[in-house]
């Protein structure tokens, strides 16, 4: 791309601070920008980082553009905007277009069943297995490798990236990304220990995954011993994450990657969950709760509380504890050197009542 400050400043109804003239050649994050190039300031961003910056001009919010010191305004061109990365996006969607959808219908290498139903505008690429009794609705890729099995329903709009598995009897709401690898519908870890060995119990619910879901690579979902395990509309689940049988999760959570739910929770909406949390079973985490990554849960976490630590607590007494720890070296050489002192002292104190006894007789 090559384009003046002042053009793109019209293009994304922005206002531009210093030269209009200025040249523009690429697009970069602000860490990777060089001379030439239009980087943006993240809403979360340290003002700090724009000391370095060699970029031809930032993006930046309106509500970010008050923070700036005189100097950085005298040193940076400035496109000032509503919302930084929307219009930085905008751009980089312009200079870098998705590959359109193919338009083939089924492929005469996959495997389809004759009850299976696929709506118009279906892709479905060689090698996809669907079974019998699976409906699929409008304009959705069933990639390669893909496995559906019998009596799965898909609404509109979905993608099921390569080698995907739905178990029998799953539910996927419209516009759901599954990521490759992905495993909904898989038996849930459910068994009884009784003489000597371990019993299984029947897995026989289902998963239903509302509109709007997205689920990362190889993460799995596992199917409700009776009725079904529920994610919510909008949530969004990163690679790797376990989601145990009977949960039921809410609307707009985010799990990022490596996250772990035992059977039986229950989150409300809005939750957040950092990477590698884990929670015990029949766990509830409130709406609007957030859990620090590398946590772990043992007990119901209230709505809009932020917890932390293992085991996890609300992240002010997490934040003493790990104060206290941090401190663990120093107080153990003090106990130490307490105790040694203590010892003398015993000592003494012995040799003192030794000679007063002997003063007496």
């Amino acid at each position: 791309m090559e384009a003046t400050v002042g053009a793109l400043a019209e293009r994304l109804n922005g206002r531009v601070v210093g030269n209009v003239e200025t040249t523009v050649t690429g697009l970069a994050p602000l860490s990777d920008s060089v001379p030439g190039d239009l980087t943006f300031l993240g809403e979360d961003t340290k003002l700090r980082e724009l000391a370095n910056c060699s970029a031809a001009a930032v993006l930046i919010s309106t509500a970010r553009e008050s923070e700036l010191s005189d100097s950085q305004r005298e040193s940076l061109t400035l496109i000032v905007v509503d919302d930084a990365q929307d219009a930085f996006l905008s751009l980089l969607a312009e200079t870098r277009p998705q590959r359109s959808r193919p338009d083939f219908g089924c492929s005469p290498a996959a495997v389809i069943a004759e009850s299976a139903s696929i709506g118009t505008g279906t892709n479905v690429f060689p090698t996809a297995v669907i079974g019998d009794d699976v409906v699929i609705g409008e304009n959705c890729d069933i990639h390669p490798g893909v496995v559906i099995g019998a009596g799965c329903r898909i609404g509109d709009g979905v993608t099921l990236h390569p080698r995907v598995v739905l178990y029998s009897d799953v539910e996927i709401g419209n516009r759901v990304i599954l990521h490759a690898g992905a495993v909904i519908g898989a038996d849930g870890f459910g068994y009884r220990f009784r003489n000597g060995r371990f019993e299984k119990v029947p897995q026989l619910g289902t998963v239903r995954i509302e509109d709007d879901v997205e689920v990362g690579a190889n993460a799995t979902i596992d199917r409700a011993a009776i009725d079904a395990t529920v994610v919510g509309q909008g949530t969004k689940i990163d690679n790797l994450v376990m989601v145990a049988h009977n949960c039921q999760i809410g609307k707009h959570n985010a799990f990022a990657s490596q996250v772990g739910i035992a059977g039986s929770c229950s989150t409300g909406d809005y939750v957040r969950a950092g990477g590698q949390v884990g929670v015990g079973d029949h766990i509830n985490i409130g709406t609007g709760a957030s859990l620090a990554a590398g946590s772990g849960f043992h007990k119901d976490v209230p709505a809009g509380e932020t917890w932390a630590g293992y085991p996890a607590r609300p992240m002010e007494e997490a934040s003493r504890v790990l104060m206290v720890q941090n401190k663990l070296p120093e107080m153990r050489s003090t106990v130490k050197s307490l105790e040694k002192q203590v010892a003398q002292l015993t000592e003494q104190l012995d040799e003192l009542k030794s000679h007063a006894t002997a003063d007496a007789a």
